[in-house]
């Protein structure tokens, strides 16, 4: 364990000197510039993407890790931690549309009518004693999925809140 730790640590180490750590106390996102070239390296548990301008820099990384560590190319990136990602000659699209419909399936509210104001503003929520007590677990885990949407749309991050 010790020794897998000390390698680890040698071949961030390594990493870091090249690449420059971009969310401090982390090792999520690496990044690389040299004038316009840009190279981002993505790490979340065992999900590594490897992007950027680049592409003779993008492949001499993904040589690097390969040889460092067991890694598979899955070719071009379409789906990272719930977000879809779609390439067009206009740039590149980021969505979350399949990770609302899984989440509106999960809940059985599939056939439910969107709303323009999704809440209105200062409402109060109040406890409801004929209703059936609330599961904990499950509303706290519907809660951190709507946070975690909300990155993407903004325009409920004021419902959600109400809700937290």
């Amino acid at each position: 364990m010790l020794d897998e730790t000390v390698s680890a640590r040698a071949e961030e180490k390594s990493l870091q000197s090249v690449y420059d750590r971009v969310l401090l106390g982390t090792n999520t996102l690496f990044l690389k510039r040299d004038g316009r070239k840009l190279i981002a390296l993505i790490v979340y548990v065992d999900d590594i993407v490897v992007t950027g301008n680049d592409k003779e820099e993008q492949l001499k990384l993904q040589k690097y890790l390969s040889h460092e560590f067991e890694i598979k190319d899955l070719g071009d990136l379409k789906y990272f931690l719930g977000i879809e990602v779609t390439r067009s000659t206009n740039g590149i699209f980021l969505s979350q549309r399949k990770y609302v419909l899984d989440l509106l399936t999960e809940k059985e509210m599939l056939g439910c009518k969107p709303a323009d104001t999704p809440i209105e503003m200062n409402h109060k929520l109040c406890e409801d004693l004929d209703q059936e007590p609330t599961n904990n677990e499950q509303y706290q885990r519907l809660i951190g999925r709507l946070i975690y949407l909300a990155h993407t749309k903004p325009d409920i991050a004021y419902a959600v809140s109400v809700v937290c």
